[in-house]
């Protein structure tokens, strides 16, 4: 039992700075994993795409997405939808986007409400990076 007023453990802090960042089997993406729920696969990440990088082909997700860029110019190519610093970005689960690219060096918050994937994508080959 925690003494009165003490924190939650529940609690986390994390200095991102002071995280690695985690190079995806994708080439030109790297991610730094803040939290997860084991349990339901809901996460929030931070993504970073080297200029150039991108994700190949439309998908969709098993779960709702969200992202706010922190940096850079990310564009979803059909759409033509282009994520900017500040820029908030909400795509539905079930819905069909991409492909897309980093027209620069872009880094974003991407928060998931469940799992990422129904299933993973071919342009993976490490599972942990469908996740």
């Amino acid at each position: 039992m925690l003494p009165q007023g003490a924190p939650s453990l529940d609690e986390i802090l994390i200095q991102s700075e002071s995280l690695p960042w985690r190079a995806k089997s994708l080439n030109g993406i790297h991610e730094k994993m803040l939290w997860r729920n084991e349990e339901t696969g809901a996460s929030i990440a931070l993504i970073k795409f080297d200029k150039g990088a991108g994700i190949p082909e439309p998908h969709l997700h098993a779960a709702n997405q969200f992202m706010f860029c922190l940096k850079g110019r990310y564009e979803y190519i059909p759409t033509r939808v282009v994520l900017t610093a500040g820029c908030f970005y909400c795509n539905p689960k079930g819905n069909v986007h991409g492909p897309a690219v980093a027209h620069e060096e872009t880094i974003v918050v991407e928060i998931y409400d469940g799992p990422h994937y129904p299933v993973k994508p071919s342009w993976y080959t490490d599972e942990q990076d469908a996740r």
